[in-house]
C-alpha cells in the first residue's frame, strides 16, 4: 500500500518513505521500482511485518525534475510520520537528502553507485563502479582489443566518479581515452557527441548516461551507423531502456550489472514468479533498478528486525548494520556486516530487446 505525504496512519504501522524518480530523465525507472517495493511490502505484511508491525509506503518523487523533495521529507521526519527511508535515485539526489535529514532515520540506498558512502545510518547496498567497470573493461579488451575510448555521461556525481576510475582501467588494458563529455539531463541533440566519436576514431564508448538520456543517445548512435563497429559499455542500462532504444540500435552494446531479468538463477526465477503472480499481465517490466527497491525493503526489514532483537533503537544509527544479515534478494546478495554488501556482477550483451548474460565477472 502506498500513501501520499501528509496522510496519517496508525502508530502501529511502520512507515517507509520510498523515494524513486517518477519523472525526468530517470522517470523510466519508476514503474518497476514502485511495483517491486510494493511486492516486498506485501510479502512482509503477509507475515509479521517489520519488528512485528505492518509496514506501509509513502512515495515521494525523486526525479531530477522534482521540486523540493528535501522539504517534503524533512516535514515528514519532523512530524514523526516516517520511520525509515528507501531511496532509488541518482547520487545527486542522495546528497541532497542526506544534507536535509542525514543521521535522523535509517536510509537504505538501493541502486548502483560510485561507492564510498559512510554516513551513519545510511546503507548503500547496490553494486559499485570499480566492481562493475574493471572486470568489464578487461573482458572487452581480451576479446575485442578496443584501443581508443570515448567517455560520455550525464553531468553529476556518479558519471564523473565512474570516468575517473575508468581512465585507470582503460590504461591497464593498454588503451587510451581520446575524449570525455558530460551532458546535462535532457541533452537532446547528440550530433556533436557523435561527430567527436567519429573524429577521434573511437572504437569503444563508455556510457554513463541514465534513463531517457541513455535511450535517446543510443537511438542516435544506431541511426548514425556507429553500432556496427564501435563497442558500447554501460553500467546503468535496464530492460526498459532497451525497449525504448530499439533492437536495430543495440549491436555491440554491453552492460555490466548486478541484475538482469534474464538471469537463470533459482533466486531470480522465484522472484519473477512471485512478481508476475502478484501484478498479473500488466506488471511493469522488471529491471535492475526495480529489483533494487525490492531488495532494499527486505534489507531494511532485516536491519530493523536485528536491531529490535538486540534492543537497539533506530536512534542509535551508528550501531545499525554492524553484524551480518540475511535478507531476501532476487540476485543472491549477502550483507557481510560493517557496510559490506556482496553483490554478484554479470556482463551481458544486448541481443535485440533482451540481455544475453555472458559471464559472472
Amino acid at each position: 500500500m502506498s500513501q501520499r505525504p501528509g496522510t496519517r496512519s496508525s502508530k502501529q504501522e511502520l512507515n517507509i518513505a520510498l523515494c524513486v524518480p517518477l519523472g525526468g530523465a530517470a522517470g523510466i525507472w519508476g514503474p518497476s521500482a514502485l511495483a517491486s517495493a510494493r511486492l516486498a511490502v506485501a510479502e512482509l505484511n503477509s507475515g509479521s511485518g517489520i519488528t512485528g508491525r505492518p509496514c506501509r509506503l509513502i512515495t515521494l518523487n525523486a526525479g531530477d525534475d522534482a521540486q523540493a523533495i528535501e522539504d517534503s521529507l524533512v516535514e515528514l521526519v519532523e512530524e514523526g510520520a516516517v520511520d525509515a527511508l528507501v531511496g532509488m535515485h541518482t547520487s545527486a539526489v542522495r546528497h541532497d537528502l542526506l544534507h536535509a535529514i542525514g543521521g535522523r532515520i535509517p536510509f537504505v540506498y538501493t541502486p548502483l553507485y560510485e561507492g564510498g558512502e559512510r554516513t551513519p545510518g545510511v546503507f548503500a547496498i547496490g553494486e559499485t563502479i570499480s566492481r562493475q567497470l574493471r572486470p568489464a573493461i578487461h573482458w572487452l579488451n581480451e576479446r575485442h582489443r578496443p584501443r581508443r575510448w570515448m567517455f560520455v555521461g550525464n553531468d553529476y556525481v556518479w558519471p564523473r566518479a565512474s570516468h575517473q576510475v575508468a581512465h585507470r582501467f582503460v590504461a591497464e588494458s593498454g588503451g587510451s581515452v581520446v575524449g570525455e563529455m558530460f551532458l546535462p539531463f535532457g541533452g537532446g541533440d547528440y550530433e556533436y557527441v557523435l561527430d567527436q566519436i567519429r573524429e577521434q576514431r573511437a572504437d569503444a564508448v563508455l556510457l554513463s548516461l541514465i534513463g531517457q538520456d541513455a535511450v535517446d543517445f543510443n537511438r542516435a548512435f544506431g541511426h548514425a551507423g556507429l553500432a556496427s563497429h564501435v563497442l558500447r559499455l554501460s553500467c546503468a542500462l535496464g530492460e526498459n531502456e532497451l525497449l525504448g532504444i530499439g533492437a536495430r540500435n543495440t549491436d555491440n552494446l554491453y552492460v555490466a550489472s548486478g541484475y538482469f531479468a534474464s538471469l537463470d538463477t533459482d533466486a531470480n526465477q522465484s522472484f519473477k514468479e512471485r512478481y508476475h503472480s502478484h501484478f498479473g499481465v500488466r506488471a511493469p517490466t522488471l529491471d535492475t533498478f526495480g529489483q533494487s527497491t525490492y531488495e532494499g525493503i527486505h534489507f531494511l526489514a532485516a536491519l530493523l528486525n536485528d536491531a529490535h532483537q538486540r534492543n537497539a533503537t533506530s536512534a542509535s544509527l551508528a550501531r545499525l548494520g554492524t553484524a551480518p544479515l540475511s535478507y531476501r534478494s532476487a540476485r543472491g546478495a549477502v550483507y557481510a556486516g560493517g557496510r559490506v554488501n556482496r553483490v554478484p556482477i554479470y556482463l551481458a550483451r544486448v541481443d535485440g530487446h533482451a540481455f544475453r548474460v555472458l559471464t559472472h565477472l
